[in-house]
């Protein structure tokens, strides 16, 4: 006579239990190394080019200008970036004197795109600052001048595997030497 097989007991069960939630665990921690280590959102990054002043006057003062710059946005991502909170300002001794809003728009993956912007920036005083400007590079320009930053911000976000939206945001700030003269540039660092 062949002995009845038994039910399987409580404690199979709670083995096999372990032993799959051990097993999701790892798979979990195994797809989120892969997640920071190969699909991490980064910030793009920002090179301005050139920067130009077309028109130039001095008057009672008071300056007025028209700004040009040009700039590449780089996104190094594998996901293509939406920016939709982006601005160009222009700061004279810590107060705005001009400002640009960017409209939205989207970056390809891996991809480099040339932006240009020039606006006219209302006319403001000259205040303190007229005299040479020294830069980072230890290049010291002579004559009256005056010194402006232009600061980029471009927000927004990356979209990861169809699945994760990450908010990154790319910046530039430049220091722009003007000579009071005549308008030129005499250099800008970044």
């Amino acid at each position: 006579m062949a002995k009845p097989e038994r039910p399987p007991s409580g404690r199979t069960n709670l083995a096999s239990c372990v032993v799959a939630t051990i097993f999701l665990i790892f798979l979990l921690m195994v797809i989120s190394i892969v997640y920071f280590t190969v699909f991490k959102p980064q910030d793009p990054k920002i090179a301005v080019s050139t920067i130009q002043l077309p028109s130039f006057s001095v008057a009672n003062g008071t300056v007025s200008f028209t700004f040009s710059q040009h700039a590449s946005v780089r996104n190094p991502n594998r996901a293509s970036f939406s920016h939709y909170d982006s601005s160009l300002q222009l700061i004279y001794y810590g107060k705005q004197v001009g400002f640009l809003f960017i409209p939205a728009g989207e970056i390809d993956a891996g991809r480099t795109q040339n932006m240009a912007a020039t606006f006219n920036v209302q006319s403001f005083p000259l205040g303190l600052g007229l005299g040479p400007t020294n830069f980072a590079d230890g290049v010291n320009r002579v004559g009256p001048s005056m010194e402006i930053e232009s600061r980029i911000s471009m927000a927004g976000r990356v979209r990861v595997l169809h699945l994760f939206s990450h908010h990154v945001v790319a910046k530039a700030r430049c220091r722009v030497a003007v000579a009071v003269t005549d308008g030129s540039v005499l250099g800008f660092h970044c």
